[in-house]
C-alpha cells in the first residue's frame, strides 16, 4: 500500500482544536500536524503535544504564519492593528515585492526558533498558512531560514498530482500548483526535499459532504504525497481567531469514524510513520 502523510494544520491555533488533533493523533488517524508558533496559546499547548509526539512517531512541522489577526515575533512591518496583514493585502505586497526582505527574515527565523525552543529540535517540515510561503521573497527568505535553522526538513509544496483537464475546473487547486513549480526549483536548488504531491484544497463550504469528497483527495497520490486536513473543536478562542470553524467539527467526526479507515483501504493506501530520529 502507498504511503502517505495526513497532516492537521493549524496546532495552536486553539485548545479545542489542539484536543481534537492529539485525540486524532493518540487514535493513529493522523501521522503529522504543523504548528503555529505565533498563535495566542501556543506556550501552553505546546508541551503536550511535545509529549505525545515523543510516543507516537507522528511528524511535527513550523506552519509559518505571516497573516492577520496573528501578531508577529518581531519588529515586522507593515503591521495591521499590530497584527499582520490580511491576506489579500500580504499576498499585494509579496507579489510587487514590497516586503522588506531583512524584517520578513527575522521574522521567519524567530518563528522557527521558537518552535525549536518549544520541542527542543527543528521541525521535521515548514509550510505555510493559508499557503503564504509559496508567494514571491516569502518563498526566498523560508526556503533560506530553513536552509540554514533546519537543512533536514522537508518543505510543502502544494502541486496537484491530479491531470490538467481537471484542474483546469479548480482554480485554487490550479493556483497553488503553478505557485510550487517554482517553488520546488528553488527548494531543489537548496538540496531540500518536497512532498512528491498534495491534496485537500476544497471550497470550505458549510454544507460540504466531506465523507464524499475526502477520497477523492486521495485519487492518483503517489508515495510519501501529502493530505491537508483542518480537523478540530469549536471554542471561543476558535471563533476569535478564524472564521473556519464547523467544518473543523466536521472533519473531526470523519476521521475519528469508521469510514475514514475504509476510505483508505478502498484507495489503496495507509498513513506512512516517520523514521526514527
Amino acid at each position: 500500500m502507498r504511503k502517505i502523510w495526513l497532516c492537521a494544520d493549524d496546532y495552536a491555533i486553539a485548545p479545542a482544536v489542539d484536543a481534537a488533533i492529539r485525540d486524532l493523533l493518540v487514535r493513529g488517524r493522523l501521522n503529522a500536524t504543523s504548528v503555529m508558533a505565533v498563535a495566542p496559546s501556543f506556550s501552553s499547548e505546546a508541551p503536550p503535544l511535545a509529549a505525545l509526539i515523543a510516543e507516537r512517531r507522528a511528524a511535527i512541522g513550523l506552519h509559518l504564519t505571516l497573516t492577520g489577526p496573528f501578531r508577529p515575533l518581531t519588529a515586522f512591518r507593515p503591521l495591521c492593528e499590530r497584527a499582520f496583514p490580511p491576506l489579500a493585502a500580504m499576498a499585494r505586497l509579496a507579489f510587487f515585492r514590497r516586503l522588506d526582505k531583512t524584517a520578513l527574515a527575522r521574522e521567519i527565523e524567530a518563528q522557527l526558533a521558537q518552535f525549536a525552543a518549544a520541542f527542543g529540535r527543528a521541525p521535521d517540515f515548514v509550510d505555510g498558512h493559508q499557503h503564504v510561503h509559496l508567494f514571491p521573497q516569502i518563498c526566498e527568505e523560508m526556503l533560506a531560514a530553513v536552509k540554514r535553522a533546519a537543512p533536514a526538513a522537508w518543505v510543502r509544496q502544494c502541486g496537484s498530482a491530479l491531470p490538467l483537464r481537471i484542474l483546469l475546473q479548480d482554480f485554487k487547486t490550479l493556483a497553488l500548483s503553478v505557485l510550487s513549480r517554482g517553488f520546488r526549483r528553488r527548494a531543489a536548488a537548496l538540496g531540500l526535499k518536497t512532498n512528491p504531491a498534495f491534496a485537500g484544497v476544497y471550497d470550505l463550504d458549510p454544507d460540504t459532504d466531506f465523507a464524499a469528497l475526502f477520497p477523492r483527495f486521495l485519487q492518483g497520490l503517489p508515495e510519501g504525497g501529502l493530505v491537508m486536513c483542518h480537523p478540530g473543536h469549536v471554542d471561543a478562542e476558535l471563533r476569535g481567531l478564524d472564521p473556519l470553524t464547523d467544518l473543523r467539527e466536521t472533519e473531526y467526526r470523519y476521521f475519528a469514524g469508521d469510514v475514514f479507515p475504509r476510505a483508505l483501504a478502498a484507495a489503496g493506501v495507509r498513513l506512512a510513520n516517520l523514521p526514527p530520529r
